[in-house]
C-alpha cells in the first residue's frame, strides 16, 4: 500500500531520498507529487515536497489516463468543427479524436514553423503579418507565453493535460512543480506533435483559413464559412479563437449572439535585472545553483475602491515582446524559455476593471478602451521617429513623472527595441494612479522593486479579453444558439494554457455525450 507524505521540508543542499530513507525505512519507491521553493524571508531556502511512496518490493501503480471510445456514425452525424489552434482547440480536438470523434480544426494563420518565421520578420523590420503574428497562428498566444501552466482553476483534466503534454514531449517535471511551465523553446516543439497525432487519428486541420462568418438555423449553429468562401457544415460547432479574435467577436454581436461585458485588466510590463530580484527573493542564497531565476507574484488591492493592482504572466529570465495584432496598434507581452537564462525578468502589472462600473451600458467599451490604448501607444512611437520599437519608461521616471529622469541605460529584452515614452501621459489618469500605488505598495513587499535598473513597457492590454460569449453552465452551449460551444480565453472562460485546455476538454466531452 503507498502513503502519502505532505510538507516534507529539505533543505537546498540536502539530499531527498536520505531523508526519504530516515523517514521511511523500508520504502520501495517513490514519486513527487509536488515540489516548491520556501524562500521566505524567517530561514534559508529549502524544497518543500509532497511525496507518494510505496512499501519494500512494492511498485507504485502508474496514473491511467485512457478514455473510452465510441462508434461515430458518419452517415448519422456531421463531424464537429473547432475554430482556433491555442490550447482550448487543440485539446479539444485532443479530446474528441481520442474518444473516436473525427473533426474539423480551422486556423486563421499557418502551423508554427511558417508562424514564427513571420514573427520574426515583425520583431526585426516591424512588417506584421495580420494572421502570423505573436496572438494568431498554430499555438495560440501561449506559443510565446514562457508555457506556464499555472492555474487558479480546480479541475479533474488537469492531470491529464500534464500528461498528455509530457506524451507529446513536454519536460517530466510540470507535473509536479508548483509553478510548472514548458518554455517557449520547447513548446513549439510540442505543438507539432500533437498536430501529427491529431492528423493521424481523424482530424482534419485546415491552416491559413479564417473563419469568417458563422452559419446559423432557428436559434442553432449549422456551419461555417472560411475566407475562402468555403462553407462547412455541423451541428456542433467550438469556438475557441482567443483573446484577440475581435473580428469574430463583432461578427458574434452582429449575428444576436448573446455576448456580455466582463471585468478585465490592462496595465504595463515591468522589466528588471534578473539578478536584482534574485537578490530580492533569495538574499545571500541568490546564486545558488539550485535555485535558478527567482519569480514573484504582487498583489495590492484598494478597500476603498475595490480596485486591485497585481503582477501577471511573470517570466523569469524572459523577453518582453512586441505582440500586436493590428499595423497601427502596440501591445507588449512576456515569455521566457526553459532554462530562463535571459539576464532579465518581467512581469505584467495591471489594473482591474470593472466593466459594469466604467462602462455602463456600452458592451463595447473595454474594447475600444483597449483598441484606444494600443493606438496610442503606436502613435507615440511613430512621432519618437521610431517603427517597430516598443514605447518604455524608466520606472523612477513613471513614479515621479519626470521626463528628466526617463533614462533608458540598462538595456532590453525585447528584440524590437524600445524607444523613451512617457507612459504615465500615454495612460488613462485612473490607471496611472493606480498602478503607482500598487508599485508603492510593491516596494514594501519586495524592498528595491523601485529602482532606476527597471523599467516599465506599454501597452499591457491582452490579459484578458473584455467580452464574454454567454452560455449555459450545464450543457456549455451558447444562451442563444443550440450547437455554439463558446470556449477558452476569448470567450471569457479561461486565462491560461491550462484553463483553456480544461475548458476545450469539457466542451469535447460535451459534445461527445451527445453522440452516445
Amino acid at each position: 500500500m503507498s502513503k502519502i507524505i505532505k510538507d516534507l521540508k529539505i533543505k537546498i543542499d540536502d539530499n531527498l531520498e536520505e531523508h526519504l530513507a530516515w523517514l521511511e525505512p523500508n520504502y520501495g519507491e517513490y514519486r513527487i507529487l509536488r515540489q516548491s521553493v520556501d524562500a521566505r524571508q524567517k530561514h534559508s531556502p529549502h524544497f518543500v515536497y509532497t511525496l507518494e511512496v510505496s512499501d519494500k518490493n512494492e511498485k507504485l501503480k502508474t496514473e491511467q489516463f485512457e478514455l473510452d471510445r465510441i462508434e461515430f456514425n458518419a452517415h448519422k452525424h456531421k463531424k464537429p468543427i473547432i475554430i482556433g489552434t491555442g490550447p482550448a482547440g487543440l485539446f479539444a480536438a485532443l479530446r474528441l479524436v481520442e474518444q473516436g470523434v473525427p473533426c474539423l480544426l480551422f486556423e486563421r494563420g499557418s502551423e508554427s514553423s511558417e508562424r514564427i518565421k513571420g514573427i520574426n520578420k515583425f520583431w526585426r523590420y516591424g512588417q506584421l503579418d495580420p494572421k502570423n503574428n505573436v496572438c494568431y497562428g498554430e499555438g495560440g498566444a501561449g506559443l510565446y507565453s514562457d508555457g506556464k501552466l499555472i492555474t487558479r482553476i480546480k479541475s479533474e483534466h488537469i492531470p491529464y493535460v500534464l500528461n498528455r503534454l509530457v506524451q507529446f514531449g513536454a519536460p517530466a517535471e510540470i507535473q509536479w512543480l508548483s509553478n510548472p511551465h514548458v518554455g517557449s523553446d520547447k513548446i513549439r516543439r510540442v505543438i507539432p506533435k500533437i498536430r501529427e497525432y491529431l492528423r493521424a487519428h481523424g482530424c482534419e486541420i485546415f491552416y491559413d483559413s479564417q473563419i469568417t462568418e458563422l452559419i446559423y438555423g432557428e436559434k442553432c449553429i449549422k456551419g461555417v464559412k472560411t475566407i475562402q468562401g468555403r462553407i462547412y457544415n455541423s451541428d456542433h460547432v467550438i469556438l475557441a479563437t482567443g483573446h484577440s479574435a475581435e473580428d469574430m467577436l463583432n461578427h458574434l454581436i452582429e449575428s444576436k449572439v448573446f455576448v456580455e461585458g466582463k471585468s478585465f485588466a490592462m496595465g504595463l510590463r515591468v522589466e528588471h535585472p534578473q539578478k536584482l530580484i534574485n537578490k530580492i527573493q533569495y538574499r545571500e542564497f541568490s546564486e545558488h545553483p539550485k535555485l535558478g531565476s527567482a519569480n514573484y507574484k504582487l498583489v495590492h488591492h484598494d478597500k476603498d475602491s475595490g480596485v486591485g493592482v497585481y503582477s501577471f504572466c511573470m517570466c523569469p529570465g524572459g523577453y518582453v515582446l512586441s505582440s500586436g495584432t493590428e499595423k497601427d496598434a502596440i501591445v507588449c507581452n512576456g515569455m521566457s524559455n526553459f532554462n530562463r537564462n535571459s539576464p532579465f525578468a518581467n512581469a505584467a502589472i495591471v489594473v482591474s476593471i470593472s466593466h459594469d462600473k466604467l462602462f455602463p451600458g456600452d458592451l463595447l467599451g473595454g474594447m475600444k478602451l483597449r483598441r484606444q490604448l494600443e493606438v496610442d501607444a503606436f502613435d507615440s512611437i511613430q512621432n519618437a521617429g521610431g517603427t517597430k520599437e516598443l514605447p518604455v519608461q524608466n520606472l523612477m521616471s513613471f513614479m515621479t513623472g519626470q521626463s528628466k529622469k526617463n533614462i533608458l541605460n540598462n538595456g532590453t529584452s525585447s528584440p524590437s527595441g524600445i524607444k523613451p515614452i512617457m507612459l504615465n501621459e500615454l495612460l488613462p489618469k485612473f490607471m496611472y494612479q493606480k498602478i503607482k500605488e500598487g508599485i508603492e505598495k510593491f516596494n514594501t513587499n519586495m524592498k528595491g522593486f523601485i529602482t532606476e535598473e527597471a523599467q516599465l513597457y506599454g501597452v499591457e492590454s491582452r490579459t484578458s479579453c473584455p467580452l464574454r460569449v454567454t452560455r449555459d453552465d450545464q450543457s456549455l452551449e451558447s444562451l442563444s444558439h443550440a450547437g455554439l460551444y463558446p470556449c477558452g480565453e476569448g470567450a471569457g472562460y479561461a486565462g491560461g494554457i491550462t484553463s483553456a485546455a480544461c475548458d476545450g476538454i469539457n466542451c469535447a466531452d460535451k459534445i461527445v455525450a451527445q453522440f452516445k
